[in-house]
């Protein structure tokens, strides 16, 4: 799960200060810009490095389960020394960080004010992590650069997730489901079930595979992909659908919403998700901030791009991402 991806704020308008008459407006100004824009470096590693040590420590425990062949998870301290679990700790900071570099160098092309990644650590036994997102502090200029600046997170952690799939789940191996095992069931994107498919084959009934911390680390980054590229509201995929729709997008935003509030009847875990995109929508509005210049459309180029975006999301999704597994109700 990410956070709502970006922060727009108007620019600043002086010619409403009342000092303007005085000569203070542009020192105000200035301070206030200064203020606001301050880079805070320590904060951007203080956060990384803290979600290194917490998505260290689960990948330790996510490659005790790997090596006891479906063995119970249990957040033991010392595995945060193991550095076995670096190979899920590195692989999902490798995603994500892509992503968010994806967003930070577009913005830099454009001269769009944005802020280094801000990762957010999580003791979580599954994930080690809640993501990592961006602050952009300007306006954007133009519908294609808000496309471009949209486009690049999703495509740039896609482009890293792919490999470490493929290397992950070579990785991975079959192995026979425990008479007594009790747990979760990853739901399988269309990609993860192809590549699993080229990897394994068919797999015999009985068996399942059981996956190396790097592969539950990719297949955590597609579905973080997936997520953020739902056309709703600040998230990735809702620029994108306000840079090809305009104020179209409102009513794709809103059905898109009702679209994951049925999901939480396919699966549960969905809910939290739900939850989430609501508040986000409460908070901020469905509607997309609008750009600067609201007549310039996009080139067939980008809407080639925005429909690879689209088949993208499409195999990254699964309708259940994670279901409990309880073989001993179910022999």
């Amino acid at each position: 799960m990410t956070s709502p991806r970006d922060n727009f704020s108007p620019p600043l308008d002086t010619s409403t200060n009342p000092d303007r008459e005085t000569g203070q407006s542009a020192d105000t100004t200035t301070v206030e810009l200064v203020q606001r824009r301050r880079p805070r470096p320590y904060l951007h590693l203080l956060l990384f490095l803290s979600t290194f040590a917490t998505t260290t420590l689960v990948g330790g425990c996510h490659y005790q389960a790997f090596i006891s062949d479906f063995g119970v998870r249990n957040l033991d301290p010392g595995s945060l020394l193991n550095p076995q679990g670096l190979w899920y700790s590195m692989t999902i900071l490798s995603i994500l960080g892509a992503h968010e570099f994806g967003h930070y160098l577009t913005c830099r092309h454009y001269g769009v004010s944005a802020s280094l990644p801000y990762f957010i650590p999580a003791p979580i036994i599954l994930t080690g992590t809640l993501g990592a997102f961006i602050r952009i502090r300007g306006p954007i200029q133009t519908k294609p650069i808000l496309f471009d600046i949209g486009v690049a997170g999703p495509l740039a952690g896609f482009v890293v997730a792919v490999p470490t799939l493929v290397v992950g789940l070579s990785l991975s191996r079959l192995t026979p489901l425990p008479a007594d095992f009790s747990g979760l069931s990853l739901g399988e994107p269309l990609l993860f079930q192809f590549t699993s498919w080229l990897i394994f084959g068919t797999v015999p009934e009985g068996y399942s595979v059981n996956l190396h911390p790097m592969a539950f680390a990719a297949w955590f980054g597609l579905l973080a992909t997936a997520l953020n590229l739902f056309p709703i509201g600040q998230l990735d995929g809702g620029h994108l659908t306000y840079a090809v729709f305009g104020k179209r997008s409102t009513l794709i935003t809103l059905s898109m919403l009702c679209i994951t509030v049925l999901l939480t009847l396919w699966s549960r875990s969905w809910i939290v998700w739900t939850i989430l995109l609501t508040g986000m929508l409460i908070a901020f509005g469905p509607r997309h901030p609008p750009t600067l210049d609201e007549d310039l459309p996009l080139d067939q180029r980008r809407r080639a791009v925005a429909f690879a975006a689209f088949l993208i999301l499409i195999l990254c999704f699964t309708p259940t991402p994670l279901e409990p597994l309880d073989l001993m109700e179910h022999p």
